[in-house]
């Protein structure tokens, strides 16, 4: 596959050219792709595109560099990329090249990686600006350095070289915070196929496996439909583990009468879905686990159904923790007066997470939450944002405060969510989540 065919090349080079219009005139900017990882000796972990560069190019090979250049009278869209080597390519695959680049992609001029340490002074030279993502790439921070020394050291021949330099980052996270209807559709997709991971783990999962072979599930569903890699690695909690946030050993064996955690996703194209539901091991919720589930669902929908434009993850976030302090103080694991555990954020200490985030080329996608200094986030949603929303209830085996029988359950349920002109759409459609719909489906597996 030579481009991305889920997005036409059209909304790639018309990203570029909204990113061209923010620019001011005389000034240049740079985006640098992702670099191999070494994994071990000579093999490297799965290639990442970096997501700022591949949100403006579609082009999915490392070392790139995306030049953009903006002058008095015309603006111009570079590449620097590898060279066609057929010896390389024989040992590690094909390659694009420069002459193919420039027609499929649709630059403006493209050359090798050979080329760049000569032109890019050239491209400098005159600018008043340069706009570049830097402290994100230490090897693109020096490199810069060194093509504006080359600048500065012809100042005798009256060569001049950028004097303000701008993080660009915030312009173009703000470009990919409110999503197109072609990234919609492939977060649509993402979305399914991640369900159908989710509802095969259910299936699959029974009293004595590893987690691990319920993670080996997910990734089978995911990359027979399209999604090779996952788009974070896949938490497969079961019964205290949940209560780890970030648990991904995924080692140990599921046991009766527990829950398991499951947080997981595929990447299609780029984009990431965020998926998590929570299920008995055994099929059955026992009553305790019915309690603190049911508590946590509806805690969810309330949150999901007050989305809509202008809203904000404060005003959802105060909501959630309403329901969870009164469903907690319902059933013993908080006492005190109601206002005051509000007042106190008392719900807190089992709900220890954020109730969601930004979503699409990153799990954790950019765009300013616009944070205030109480650490609300008030920024007003709008149609083409999409977020997760994933309230949670953690009570660990150490937790001698609460009743024994509340000890060891960790709940988590994530759907992914596109605020739209008229409210919302859920698009995490098709994974069981209440506990009839659940049990129904570990009964048939």
């Amino acid at each position: 596959m030579i481009a991305n065919t889920l997005i036409a090349q059209s909304e790639f080079i018309g990203r570029r050219e909204s990113f061209f219009a923010k620019m001011p005139i005389n000034s240049l900017a740079l985006f640098a792709a992702g670099k191999e990882v070494t994994r071990s000796n000579d093999t490297e972990f799965p290639f990442c595109q970096n997501k700022n560069f591949y949100y403006l190019t579609g082009f999915n090979e490392p070392d790139a560099l995306l030049v953009l250049v903006k002058g008095n009278e015309k603006q111009e869209a570079i590449l620097f990329c590898r060279e066609k080597d057929p010896l390389q390519e024989v040992w590690h695959g094909r390659r694009i090249g420069p002459e193919l680049a420039q027609t499929e992609f649709g630059f403006d001029q493209c050359f090798t990686l050979a080329e760049r340490d000569a032109l890019l002074p050239q491209y400098l030279e005159g600018k008043a600006e340069l706009h570049y993502c830097h402290g994100v790439d230490a090897a693109l921070d020096q490199q810069v350095l060194v093509w504006l020394s080359v600048v500065k050291s012809q100042a005798k021949q009256g060569k001049t070289a950028p004097t303000n330099i701008v993080d660009c980052a915030p312009v173009v996270h703000e470009m990919r915070l409110l999503k197109s209807d072609a990234e919609l559709d492939i977060m649509r997709q993402a979305n399914r196929i991640s369900g159908a991971a989710h509802q095969r783990a259910m299936e699959k999962t029974a009293i004595g496996k590893f987690e691990y072979q319920i993670e080996a599930e997910l990734l089978h569903e995911f990359a027979r439909n399209g999604a090779r890699h996952p788009a974070y690695a896949s938490i497969v909690a079961g019964g205290d583990n949940a209560n780890i946030l970030h648990y991904t050993d995924n080692g140990d064996t599921l046991k009766d009468n527990e829950l398991l955690l499951i947080d997981a996703g595929g990447e299609l194209a780029g984009y990431a879905a965020d998926i998590t539901r929570t299920f008995p091991v055994n099929g059955r919720f026992s009553e305790e686990q019915k309690h603190i589930y049911q508590l946590v669902l509806q805690a969810q929908e309330v949150a999901i159904n007050a989305i809509k434009p202008g809203a904000t993850f404060a005003e959802l976030n105060a909501a959630v923790c309403e329901v969870l302090t009164g469903g907690l103080l319902e059933l013993g694991i908080l006492s005190g007066d109601f206002k005051q555990l509000i007042a106190e954020k008392a719900c807190k200490k089992y709900f220890i997470h954020g109730l969601g985030h930004w979503l699409g080329l990153d799990v954790h996608d950019v765009g300013d939450y616009q944070i205030d200094e109480e650490r609300q986030q008030r920024r007003k949603f709008e149609p083409g944002m999409v977020m997760t929303i994933e309230p949670g209830l953690y009570i660990p085996l150490t937790d001698t405060q609460v009743d024994e029988k509340w000890r060891g359950i960790g709940v988590r349920i994530e759907d992914n969510i596109l605020v739209t002109e008229q409210g919302f759409e859920n698009l995490t459609v098709n994974v069981p989540k209440s506990i009839e719909e659940i049990e129904a489906l570990m009964a048939n597996s």
